[in-house]
């Protein structure tokens, strides 16, 4: 093995040439503060030069050799540094502060391919590690990969000038579609005109007590988005299964009540409604997982894959209290809110809305839901960027009971909504088919 296989990536020369012209042009460290760090510096002493560097820049001093050198002497790593002389000879390396930009690329390249070879060296002590799980080593992989890459986005200011045209061409884009929402559609007219639909990397709770209907309202919007609209979605069910799923949306596109499906009493005339609505769910992008108690870190990957792979567009997740924390020892709160923290990352991450379906606490049974309710709620309120409650009277599910109403009126509670207006919505609800449906204006 060569000698230079054995030495990291890196490039002093550029080192120097950085901080040469940080010397030479103090204006010019705004140029590369924004993304170049101290731990980008593969030399010691040029990493202990530029933390000083920022620690004057975070102060509001000047620097120039002279405050550069107290700062260091003041912290005692003026010799751990290079000593008076090296940095004295930093300046004479660059004639210009011209193309700091251009150097500090370089470092911050040489940086990228060091931690590279790291983290493909931990991937690798890792896969040799029989006490782990293959799972968890490609979730961590993943992670550190997708950390790298944020770590080399900088920030950028963005002019008006900039930004206004391009506002002005997404509104007309809006006005010449007759299209009046900037997200994805629910199907549910009011609550997409109070919405706009549900937008790219925003958390949406729906929160309800058991029996009230989540299920089938996820069911009923993914009906419109994946099967009438053609929109890729995925839905992750860690309660049913997906031949549950399949049979409860066949219901509801064909209209036939789901005890039909389930004691097999159908009619003629519902097997062309049932093959003509099999027609529609075969053809439609809808992808399901349905891994009971689903482990945070298999989600998240498989979520990935989804994103990659089918192009979703929008994800389900029925329920959040089904999905299985990776540190079962600590408090149930605690897991609540790093699951809750980990899918409001995951929908910024993916740059998709992520739609999950939330118990509430049984003090709201018969009354309207509020915040406080949601299960390990101070998490989850404060993470979502949507907060929605199915409320309704509870009736008997059992079609031969005397007085069972297959059409009920529910209402949707929009509690909370960063970017938009809160209030009711009224929806129908057909419990025949475990369908919700817009409520007629008459």
């Amino acid at each position: 093995m060569d000698l230079k296989d054995k030495i990291p990536p890196h490039n002093v020369e550029a080192e120097q040439a950085v901080l040469g012209a940080l010397l030479l042009d103090w204006s010019s460290v705004s140029d590369v503060v924004t993304y170049l760090r101290s731990e980008n510096f593969y030399s010691q002493q040029n990493q202990l030069i530029y933390e000083s560097l920022m620690h004057l820049f975070s102060s509001g001093i000047k620097g120039d050799l002279l405050t550069l050198v107290d700062d260091l002497t003041k912290n005692g790593k003026l010799e751990a540094a290079g000593g008076v002389a090296y940095i004295s000879s930093l300046t004479d390396i660059v004639p210009t502060s011209a193309n700091v930009d251009y150097y500090a690329k370089i470092v911050l390249d040489q940086s990228t391919r060091r931690n590279l070879i790291k983290i493909s060296s931990e991937i690798k002590a890792s896969s040799f590690d029989e006490t782990k799980e293959s799972r968890s080593i490609l979730e961590d992989a993943e992670q550190k990969i997708f950390k790298l890459t944020d770590i080399n986005q900088s920030a950028q200011v963005l002019a008006m000038k900039d930004v206004v045209p391009k506002v002005i061409q997404i509104i007309d884009t809006r006005y010449k579609n007759k299209n009046a929402f900037s997200g994805i559609p629910s199907g549910l007219n009011d609550l997409d005109s109070m919405t706009s639909g549900f937008q790219n990397s925003e958390m949406i709770i729906i929160g309800a007590r058991p029996s009230m209907g989540k299920t089938a309202l996820a069911l009923s919007m993914m009906q419109n988005i994946a099967i009438d609209r053609g929109i890729p979605c995925g839905f992750f069910s860690l309660e049913m299964s997906a031949d549950q799923i399949a049979q409860r949306l066949l219901s509801q596109i064909a209209r036939i009540p789901g005890t039909k499906l389930r004691n097999g009493m159908l009619k003629i005339e519902d097997f062309k409604k049932l093959q003509d609505a099999a027609g529609e769910c075969f053809n439609a992008p809808l992808y399901i997982v349905d891994t009971p108690n689903m482990k945070l870190l298999d989600l998240r990957a498989m979520a990935r894959r989804m994103k990659v792979n089918q192009k979703v567009q929008i994800i389900f997740i029925d329920y959040i209290g089904l999905i299985t924390s990776e540190n079962p020892d600590a408090q149930l709160f605690e897991q609540q809110s790093a699951i809750s923290k980990s899918l409001k990352s995951l929908a910024r991450e993916l740059e998709i809305p992520i739609v999950v379906l939330c118990q509430v606490a049984r003090a709201a049974e018969g009354e309207e839901p509020n915040l406080a309710q949601l299960r390990g709620s101070g998490s989850i309120e404060q993470d979502a960027d949507m907060v929605m409650f199915i409320h309704g009277k509870r009736s008997d599910n059992k079609e031969t009971n005397e007085g069972y109403n297959p059409v009920q009126e529910r209402k949707l509670i929009v509690a909370k909504q960063r970017n938009g207006p809160i209030g009711d919505v009224d929806v129908i609800f057909l419990s025949s088919y475990t369908k919700f449906e817009n409520k007629s204006k008459e």
